[in-house]
């Protein structure tokens, strides 16, 4: 380990010069309290936003195929909501022009009613 890490430090090791460096902390400090003794208000910075930020699930999924996978999926309707489908054009032929008011109601019934274990709808005609 010890013949690895000695090109390492080698190669990193170097003359320091401590002028070429600042201390952004320092300076921020510097002004915060010169601020304060002129009686200004301190106002705190904003924080530099990232403009590239990417999801990286998002990209994982995409990378692997899964974004096309979950868009298929969401076409495609289950069982339950074609059932539902089904049902409410039965009674919207069944009931027909003479009782639209009757449809819309059994319809949102049926959507309020989503949740619970799905069903038939019987309706009687006018």
């Amino acid at each position: 380990m010890l013949d690895l890490a000695k090109p390492i430090v080698d190669q990193k090791s170097g003359s320091l010069e401590p002028d070429k460096f600042e201390d952004q902390y320092e300076t921020a400090l510097v002004e915060l309290i010169d601020q304060k003794r002129a009686g200004k208000p301190i106002v705190p910075k904003e924080r530099p936003r990232g403009e590239n930020v990417v999801d990286l699930m998002d990209a994982l999924r995409k990378s692997i195929g899964g974004a096309a996978a979950e868009t298929k999926a969401a076409q495609k309707p289950t069982r339950r909501r074609r059932q539902r489908n089904q049902d409410r054009k039965t009674i919207r032929k069944q009931l027909g022009a003479c009782c639209k008011t009757y449809a819309a109601t059994a319809a949102a019934a049926l959507k309020a009613d989503c949740q619970s274990v799905p069903h038939r709808v019987e309706l009687r005609l006018c």
